[in-house]
């Protein structure tokens, strides 16, 4: 047993490797684009809408919703960064009531890019919309003795947030693997439902505390208080 889909090489050439997160993120990332592409083509603005035009509405809408909750005044302006996320991981969750499918989400190296992403995106968000100079000062408020502690806590969402992620889509899949092993079969059927409850879960948490990570670095010390 294995304990991350990394571990699966499917094809090697030296220093070059294809491993299965690295074919399951991208197939997922090329299956997005293409279904996103071909959902806005077919976009309509009628009385009566298809009905999957109506989920489709419903899912934007309710990311837009979550973004507005959480304080970003303007989540439009957020909705494509954000929405992705969720979109991306709730996706790659949901496929693993494919037989031998392994999320990408149970990688650490995806859970920490996502992270990374979030990241970089925080302080470009942040500077965006308030400038240079107030977002630095940010850092050091309420004294200068926080500075570092703000350094810090940067670093530290940022691991919290692949580690969180990766750690629980990781044990899903295990305890999935053992069950299916040495239980009957329909006890690992109410796992797989399970799991994807848990899946759903996770994209939701991990879009959220994304969320909050921009808010907190869009939003003056004063509207804070």
């Amino acid at each position: 047993m294995h304990l991350s889909p990394d571990e699966r090489i499917l094809w090697e050439y030296g220093a070059v490797k294809l491993n299965v997160t690295i074919l399951t993120t991208w197939g997922l990332m090329l299956l997005l684009a293409l279904g996103s592409h071909r959902i806005t083509r077919r976009l309509v603005i009628a009385d009566r809408i298809p009905r999957w035009q109506s989920f489709v509405e419903i899912i934007v809408g309710g990311i837009r919703s979550s973004i507005a909750s959480v304080g970003l005044e303007q989540p439009d302006r957020h909705l494509p960064f954000l929405g992705t996320f969720f979109v991306f991981i709730a996706t790659a969750n949901l496929f693993t009531v494919v037989p031998g499918y392994e999320p990408p989400t149970a990688s650490l190296s995806t859970t920490g890019a996502m992270a990374v992403c979030v990241f970089v995106a925080v302080p470009l968000f942040g500077i965006t919309e308030r400038g240079l100079l107030a977002y630095l000062k940010s850092y050091v408020k309420p004294t200068v003795i926080m500075l570092p502690f703000h350094i810090i806590s940067e670093f530290s969402r940022t691991l919290a947030l692949a580690v969180r992620l990766f750690g629980n889509m990781m044990s899903g899949s295990m305890l999935l693997a053992i069950l299916l092993s040495i239980t009957p079969f329909f006890f690992p059927i109410f796992m797989t439902v399970l799991g994807l409850l848990t899946g759903m879960v996770q994209a939701y948490i991990f879009s959220v505390l994304a969320t909050v990570f921009i808010a907190a670095a869009t939003r003056t010390h004063e509207e804070w208080d």
